[in-house]
């Protein structure tokens, strides 16, 4: 997505050649051999690790910090490994998509138009949004200090960057259509109209 934002604003007239069929099945094709190499290595890890504090979790998914908490043996180098991998990778994204942005940003603050500023950033800062909730979020759950450590806290931050940002993007992506505001804005106003009407009449 930072990508798509960086060649639109930055580079519009080589959009169709920066951006065409090729590369993009080139880009899908890389961050899903990414996600499989990723969730293989973790899988492998996990089968070869021996549970002696039983199978239940703390958790509503099979999460690795929890699963590590589990193993008797002596996961250390497995967990620096893994912490080592992850961090790479994260890393390289997030250095991606800042470089992209703050290209974005220079590009947009260049506009002499305020509605084209308007609408470049309305276009950039949700999926700037959602990627800052994801990374953020991650990064607490897995490198927080034990002192802080609690059930109730992993679960929380895992829902958030588990659960709440692919359940906000199509959201924020979908806020941007006029159509969708108007129903929205529509279904407020009646649902307020119905709430004071049912309390003036119990009153």
């Amino acid at each position: 997505m930072s990508y798509d934002c960086y060649v639109a604003i930055c580079k519009p007239l080589h959009y169709g050649t920066l951006l065409g069929s090729r590369a993009c099945v080139h880009m899908a094709a890389a961050a899903w051999a990414t996600g499989f190499l990723y969730s293989l290595m973790h899988t492998a890890n996990t089968f070869s690790l021996p549970l002696c504090k039983g199978n239940a979790l703390d958790q509503f998914f099979c999460e690795i910090p929890q699963i590590l908490k589990l193993s008797c043996s002596d996961t250390y180098l497995r967990e620096l490994g893994l912490i080592v991998f992850s961090a790479c990778l994260i890393s390289m994204c997030f250095i991606f998509i800042v470089l992209s942005y703050v290209q974005i940003f220079r590009a947009v603050l260049r506009i002499s138009s305020e509605q084209g500023r308007h609408k470049a950033f309305s276009t950039c800062l949700p999926h700037l949004a959602v990627v800052s909730l994801f990374v953020s979020t991650a990064i607490f759950a897995h490198l927080k200090p034990h002192s802080i450590s609690s059930p109730s806290l992993d679960l929380v931050v895992s829902v958030l960057y588990s659960l709440v940002p692919p359940a906000v993007n199509p959201l924020i992506y979908s806020m941007r259509n006029q159509e969708l505001k108007d129903s929205l804005w529509k279904l407020m106003v009646g649902c307020f109209s119905k709430r004071i009407s049912y309390l003036s009449s119990s009153l």
